[in-house]
């Protein structure tokens, strides 16, 4: 990739592990841990896009504790547990390399940015309890402009920002939608394919794809 003046992450499931908070609670939660955090992410990403067709929005915090409900319900799950199961979601623990990979592309000067559905709050605090805040430039927030991604309102946040085109961004994600919408904006869109996923058929198909963001610098 040539050009390239800033690097933007996804932070959920790309930087930070959505199953963690209920793999934390596995011992109580049981053999369906996994299951039920699957299905807790993708309830909540299903409630965010619904409420920007709806043009009913709420933040990402309350979503999250929306499509929580629905999934501990769904799982019989002790609600007691809730607020557990959402203290560690605002501390979720970052993939192994992050933090390497992270420190690695700030010594090459690049612009170092997060863009991510979560709320400055929510952002805030993720970086700042896993000791990344200070390798980030700016955490952008769909909040800013009131409607989720894949919007293309969301992928201009940087540019505006920046002052730089969408050629000169790389952006990762671990969502097929998020690297469909931000290649279709004009981004340099990686995937971050941790699972050996199948792409969906979106009208763009990355032309990187990595397994781990370690990966990321042999590229860059």
């Amino acid at each position: 990739m040539k050009n390239i003046k800033a690097i933007i992450f996804d932070a959920y499931g790309t930087l930070f592990d959505v199953n963690s908070a209920a793999e934390k609670c596995k011992d109580k939660i049981g053999d369906r841990w996994e299951g039920f955090a699957n299905f807790w992410r993708t309830t909540q990403l299903e409630y965010t896009w619904l409420r920007s067709l709806m043009k009913r929005h709420k933040d990402f915090w309350e979503v999250t504790e929306d499509s929580l409900d629905k999934s501990m319900k769904v799982f019989e799950i002790d609600m007691g547990m809730k607020n557990d199961l959402l203290n560690l979601y605002k501390v979720l623990s970052p993939y192994p390399e992050v933090k390497k990979v992270l420190e690695s592309l700030k010594k090459k000067n690049f612009k170092l940015a997060i863009l991510s559905n979560g709320t400055p709050a929510l952002l805030e605090e993720l970086v700042k309890s896993n000791n990344l805040k200070n390798l980030f430039d700016d955490l952008f927030s769909i909040e800013s402009v009131k409607i989720y991604k894949p919007d293309s309102k969301v992928y201009d946040l940087p540019v505006q920002k920046y002052k730089i085109n969408p050629g000169e961004i790389t952006f990762l994600s671990a969502n097929t939608w998020d690297v469909s919408g931000a290649g279709n904006y004009g981004y340099n869109s990686v995937w971050v394919n941790r699972n050996k996923a199948i792409f969906d058929n979106l009208d763009f198909k990355p032309k990187n794809e990595v397994s781990n963001l370690t990966q990321l610098l042999k590229i860059i």
